[in-house]
């Protein structure tokens, strides 16, 4: 066996490797912290995305805001568990029905997209501030599972975390980056329930993609040594 096959197959397996070990991970996706004082949804909304291979039990999981205290934290309600590749928004409402009317109907022209799902949460002890705040996001437990922190919010522009990043988040949503389109009613721009790329699947390709290439070139191989 070749060294350049010897190196195809150990990048494969590699790749193969870690994307099984990368069974399952949450990010704060995306954060609107000022819908609730713009447009028409009245409730400022963040996004959860599972971007690893297994889905994900969010039963008691909780949220907090730049306070960053578990015992301060409110609930996250009517979302039991979040499937792999999957986007869920989670608004700031005691009523999720005529919230998610409101957003479905901002967002989205009053066609609710396939796979479209809203959490909620409510209560006096978060308020995600315009002026810069934070997402915290724990488990039952009460450890942090992801968390973003963000500065002064732009008028009709989402932050966007399409890269899962944890912590300081800058980069504000723009339309055709990362799916990002323009609202049908309010005119906002923001990427809600679009999947980014999920990490563990894009390994998983990576390496389906090294296999193919080893296959190939064997195959070109084989029939050569036919003729």
């Amino acid at each position: 066996m070749s060294n350049s096959v010897k190196s195809l197959l150990l990048t494969a397996t590699l790749l193969v490797s870690i994307a099984g070990t990368a069974q399952a991970s949450i990010i704060v996706s995306e954060v609107d912290p000022s819908s609730s004082g713009t447009g028409t949804v009245l409730a400022d909304w963040f996004e959860l995305t599972n971007t690893g291979l297994s889905g994900v039990n969010i039963v008691g999981w909780k949220v907090d805001d730049s306070s960053n205290s578990f015992a301060a934290s409110l609930a996250l309600l009517n979302v039991t568990s979040i499937a792999p590749g999957t986007s869920v928004i989670f608004a700031e409402t005691s009523n999720l029905v005529t919230t998610q009317a409101l957003f479905v109907n901002a967002w989205f022209g009053g066609i609710t997209p396939a796979g479209f799902t809203m959490g909620s949460y409510s209560g006096s002890a978060i308020g995600l501030s315009t002026g810069g705040d934070a997402v915290n996001i724990y488990n039952a437990a009460g450890t942090l599972q992801a968390n973003v922190i963000f500065g002064a919010a732009t008028a009709g522009r989402t932050f966007d975390n399409a890269a899962g990043l944890t912590g300081l988040i800058s980069q504000l949503s723009t339309v055709g980056v990362n799916g990002a389109f323009l609202g049908s009613a309010d005119g906002r721009i923001g990427s809600p329930s679009v999947v980014p790329v999920p990490a563990a699947a894009w390994l998983l390709g990576s390496a389906f993609g090294v296999l193919g290439i080893f296959r190939r070139r064997r195959a070109a191989k084989a029939d050569q040594a036919k003729t």
